[in-house]
């Protein structure tokens, strides 16, 4: 199969293994289109693409720009979109809604998404969503044996809307708990940060799926402290309260867990050491990669005819 994959030449995450795992079990043709490129996608397909050469055409770019372009866009055959952000459809923010209406404009679009229920809501409402959860670079994060001289915090961003829930969390925890919150560089700083905590509270308040540090921090050997995201996600993930992740959905439940790890170094050690096989053996970018090709291989559905005037629309941009 050949596949065209569209990603972004901008991004904080370093998801590089990520496509490395895609090309390695296909034949991949990776384009990095910048953001002026996302912005005119007629203009680099015109310039750039023949799309009669490849078996999918794959976005992983910013839904920002995809929408704006729906009309050209729905001129591409066999149409893939792979989405991390697609949850923001069903919560309050400047996206709520806006992924099924874009979608409603590309019916016969596969779309990969990275949360289980956003995909099992996607489907109810009729498109063609398949769940591939997010991952973690394998290259980069692992388990260094360190001392873990950090007991309870979180790293990453709070400051967005739809990070908002997760900033009222981790200020409520951290009136009560001696709680760290901190930013770092990607790579070699995020790793060792990691490896020197001993509970990841990961705070995805709201979102209804989990977000990449939950498996960044399994991978390090972290202990995660999750705020529940409920049984059909956890099901689909494989994650067990008690047994390789700890659930919470309120301070004082994750305090009471939080007092039984620390009398129970044993049972602490058990759960990070079971979180960090399942990470490994689960949710690398070299496995996720494997299971975005398999996804891509069932035949896609067929595409309603377009029109001679629609396509001359989008050709000329009007």
């Amino acid at each position: 199969m050949k596949v065209l994959l569209l990603v972004q030449k901008e991004q904080r995450a370093i998801l590089d293994r990520l496509y490395e795992g895609i090309a390695a079990h296909c034949e991949c043709d990776l384009r990095w289109l910048t953001s002026a490129e996302q912005r005119n996608l007629r203009a680099y397909f015109r310039r750039e693409v023949d799309v009669t050469k490849y078996d999918r055409i794959v976005f992983f770019l910013r839904f920002k720009q995809e929408i704006r372009q729906a009309g050209f866009i729905r001129t591409l055959p066999n149409l893939v979109i792979l989405e991390h952000d697609a949850y923001q459809n069903y919560i309050p923010c400047k996206y709520t809604g806006k992924f099924s209406e874009h979608y409603r404009k590309l019916p016969w679009a596969r779309v990969l998404s990275s949360g289980f229920v956003v995909s099992e809501r996607l489907r109810e409402e009729g498109f063609d969503a398949v769940f591939v959860p997010k991952g973690y670079d394998q290259t980069l994060l692992q388990d260094q044996g360190i001392e873990r001289d950090i007991e309870l915090a979180f790293v990453g961003s709070t400051n967005s809307v739809a990070y908002s829930g997760r900033k009222a969390l981790l200020d409520e925890l951290g009136q009560v708990e001696p709680l760290v919150v901190t930013r770092t560089k990607s790579g070699e700083e995020y790793c060792q940060t990691l490896n020197r905590i001993r509970f990841f509270v990961s705070a995805d308040v709201g979102m209804g799926e989990y977000m990449i540090k939950n498996f960044e921090a399994m991978a390090c050997g972290c202990v995660l402290l999750a705020y529940d995201q409920g049984d059909a996600e956890n099901r689909a993930l494989g994650l067990q309260d008690m047994e390789n992740v700890v659930f919470y959905r309120n301070i004082p439940q994750l305090q009471s867990k939080l007092a039984t790890l620390r009398v129970d170094p044993e049972l602490a050690a058990r759960i990070a050491v079971n979180g960090r096989n399942l990470a490994m053996s689960q949710f690398s970018f070299a496995t996720i990669g494997q299971r975005i090709v398999k996804e891509l291989e069932p035949a896609l559905r067929k595409a309603a005819a377009i029109s001679w005037i629609e396509r001359l629309r989008a050709v000329l941009g009007i």
